[in-house]
């Protein structure tokens, strides 16, 4: 099965209505690991407005290299149920889209990248799609804006890794609470 992840950026307070860092905070290790993370994705889930804005933005894109290569070449699946016609390498997911991401999942391949996508991020949260929620947690407060949890239902999950990025950002790395304990035991069976 193929591994979903989904990375977002974050406030101190949980917003997450822009999705590019804020400015005033570059570090060459966050730059290093969104082209790592990146390139071990083997295609792209997207929620339709996150599509929208990365297709309108990196199909015409210069002097993003490599990065932007990858970006353009990946497989991307998108989740509407208002766009008819997709361009940049993308099909629309078909149907209840719980399902379709579920049989995306058991296609073969390597790990499925969800940048932002929040509202639909959501909803692969709370039917347990998730194999790894990143987050990287920018030292704001906005005090308002989009939040990226809502608390409209429990969701648990475990600690896996924690980074300092540099420049006062976190990059937390959280798994599904039994996804967490079946790779612990995994590890420590194999140790």
């Amino acid at each position: 099965m193929r591994k979903l992840i989904v990375t977002e950026f974050l406030t101190l307070d949980g917003v997450m209505e822009d999705p590019a860092p804020p400015p005033g905070y570059p570090s060459p290790e966050i730059s290093q690991y969104k082209f790592d993370e990146l390139f071990s994705s083997e295609a792209l889930l997207l929620g339709r407005i996150t599509y929208q804005g990365f297709a309108a933005y990196w199909q015409t894109a210069t002097g993003t290299g490599v990065f932007g290569q990858r970006m353009n070449q990946l497989p991307k699946y998108v989740a509407t149920t208002t766009l008819e016609k997709l361009e940049w390498n993308a099909t629309k997911l078909e149907g209840d889209v719980v399902k379709a991401v579920h049989a995306l999942k058991n296609t073969e391949g390597g790990n499925i990248l969800t940048y932002g996508s929040g509202i639909f991020a959501q909803t692969l949260l709370k039917h347990g799609l998730v194999d790894e929620l990143r987050l990287m947690v920018y030292p704001l407060i906005l005090g308002r804006g989009k939040r990226f949890f809502t608390g409209e239902s429990k969701i648990t999950l475990q600690l896996a890794t924690s980074r300092n990025l540099g420049s006062g950002v976190m990059l937390l790395v959280y798994e599904p609470e039994q996804t967490y304990h079946s790779s612990k035991s995994a590890n420590s069976k194999s140790e």
